[in-house]
C-alpha cells in the first residue's frame, strides 16, 4: 500500500510538467548537441527552442518563453546568413536588436533568478550562433546550457533540466570527439571530409 501511495504522490508531483512539447524539446536538445555540423546543430536548436517556448508557456515561465522566441529567430537567421568564412552585413545589427529585445523582455518579465539565468543563457547562445566555427559555437552553447539549467531548476521544468543535462552531454561528446581526432584530419578537414564523403 505504501508503494502505491508513493507512486501516486510522485505522479501527482510530476504530471503537471509532462507535456508533448517538453518531450520533443528534450529529444531535439540532445540531437542538437551531437550534430556533427553547424547547419544541423542550428536547425535542431531552432526546433528545440520552438518546443521549449511552448513548454515554458505551459509552465507560466514567461521569460523563458520570450527567450525561446528570440532563439528560434536567431537560429534560423544564423543557418542562412552566418558561414565559417563570415556573415552577411545585416546579421550584426539584427543580432544586436534581438539582444536588446532579450534584455528588455528579461526586465519586463522579471521573476528574479530564473529571469537572470534565462537572460544570460540567451546572451551566451546569441554569441554561439554568431560563430562560424562549430567548436567555438559548442563552447558558447555549454555556457548557455549551464545558465538554462539554472533557469530550469528554478522553474521546476523537469524536461528542461533533463534536456540541459543531455545537451551538455552531447556537446561534451562532440567537443571530445573533435579534440581526439587524428592530427592529420584536423590539419586538413576539407580533404578528410571529401575523402569520407
Amino acid at each position: 500500500m505504501a508503494v502505491t501511495l508513493l507512486a501516486q504522490s510522485l505522479w501527482d508531483a510530476a504530471k503537471f510538467h509532462l507535456d508533448l512539447f517538453g518531450t520533443l524539446g528534450l529529444l531535439l536538445g540532445f540531437i542538437a548537441g551531437i550534430m556533427p555540423h553547424r547547419h544541423g546543430m542550428l536547425l535542431a536548436s531552432a526546433a528545440c527552442a520552438a518546443c521549449f517556448g511552448l513548454h515554458y508557456l505551459h509552465l507560466g515561465a514567461l521569460t523563458g518563453t520570450a527567450m525561446c522566441g528570440i532563439a528560434l529567430l536567431q537560429n534560423l537567421v544564423s543557418v542562412q546568413a552566418v558561414r565559417p568564412t563570415g556573415r552577411a552585413a545585416w546579421v550584426a545589427p539584427l543580432f544586436a536588436a534581438t539582444t536588446l529585445m532579450a534584455a528588455s523582455l528579461t526586465v519586463i518579465t522579471w521573476n528574479g533568478w530564473p529571469s537572470a539565468c534565462a537572460g544570460l543563457g540567451t546572451l551566451l547562445a546569441t554569441a554561439a550562433r554568431l560563430q562560424g566555427d562549430p567548436q567555438a559555437m559548442r563552447r558558447f552553447f555549454v555556457g548557455a546550457s549551464l545558465c538554462w539549467a539554472g533557469h530550469n531548476l528554478l522553474v521546476s521544468s523537469v524536461f528542461g533540466l533533463t534536456c540541459d543535462l543531455l545537451t551538455l552531454s552531447g556537446l561534451g561528446l562532440s567537443l571530445a570527439r573533435h579534440h581526439f581526432r587524428r592530427p592529420d584530419t584536423q590539419a586538413h578537414p576539407v580533404a578528410h571530409h571529401a575523402a569520407a564523403g
